[in-house]
């Protein structure tokens, strides 16, 4: 089965969560475990966690099914020694609140370089934060997004997901969360089903699908290669609608989070019809 759902809002506490996905249609969901605008929250409270596994078990969400994604403001790749710290200490205590949730994913962005140091220096200390949290926490995978390349983020390159993977110690830990609208920015066709059969084909190749845990299924607004993150709604944007039709009805992608993060959230109960329609 196909787990189409959307990132859902925690207003209110994160057990509102799994009912917010419920209203919309939605199969599967993602949600931050706390404010992703500051570094620090409180810890998330017994009831609350109780209320969220009895909402999940209630709407038939799977652990494998929610797709937590970290604070923005972390950088596990940046060159500031104090700077990492910080980033790499908030990167564990996202694992640990997905811990407590009883949940199995933690989808992030790698981090930067910030024309401070190489590419390769960047990725290796994106690796080695990947280990540390890894080391301190159990049952939770890091999964890994692919970036749209702006500014100095890495991630955007097939090669460099590789990369990080290969520096990760627990291989059965690290995982990738693809966005469609982040892989069209930085230059992977997918404006077309033979296009999209080719770029699956070559993230399988440098990659591997058994690392694929995740994708955010987005539009862009940009034509390709232009290295902006810009979301558009599913056939409204530079895309098109083959690519969507093409994931919709390739078993690769069964049983995985497939989130919308198009920017009306009003559509997303008609986004969500839209891609199971799709499906022949």
């Amino acid at each position: 089965m196909k787990r189409v759902g959307a990132h859902v809002s925690i207003a209110g506490g994160v057990e509102n969560a799994p009912l917010q996905a419920a209203t919309i249609g939605a199969k599967a969901f993602a949600l931050f475990t706390k404010n992703q605008r500051q570094w620090r929250a409180p810890k998330l409270e017994t009831s609350s966690i109780d209320a969220f596994l009895k909402n999940c078990n209630d709407g038939g969400f799977k652990p494998q099914h929610i797709l937590p994604h970290d604070s923005y403001l972390i950088n596990l790749g940046s060159p500031d020694t104090g700077k990492r710290q910080v980033s790499r200490d908030a990167f564990i205590g996202e694992m640990q609140r997905v811990e407590a949730l009883q949940l199995t994913l933690l989808n992030f962005h790698p981090g930067s370089h910030l024309k401070e140091i190489s590419e390769e220096e960047c990725l290796r200390l994106i690796a080695e934060s990947i280990n540390r949290a890894l080391d301190v926490t159990k049952g939770v995978t890091a999964v890994i997004e692919n970036t749209a390349g702006q500014g100095s983020n890495l991630g955007y390159r097939f090669e460099q997901l590789a990369s990080i993977i290969d520096q990760v110690e627990d291989k059965t830990r690290a995982g990738v969360c693809l966005d469609t609208c982040h892989l069209f920015a930085s230059g992977y066709d997918l404006s077309s089903a033979a296009a999209a059969e080719a770029t699956f084909c070559e993230f399988d190749r440098i990659v591997g699908l058994h690392y694929l845990r995740g994708m955010h299924l987005n539009d862009a607004m940009q034509p390709i290669g232009s290295r902006i993150d810009r979301h558009a709604s599913i056939g409204k944007g530079t895309i098109g609608v083959e690519a969507f039709s093409y994931i919709m009805n390739n078993p690769v992608f069964e049983e995985i989070p497939l989130i919308l993060e198009t920017p009306d959230s009003d559509q997303w109960p008609e986004e969500i019809k839209l891609l199971y329609s799709f499906e022949h």
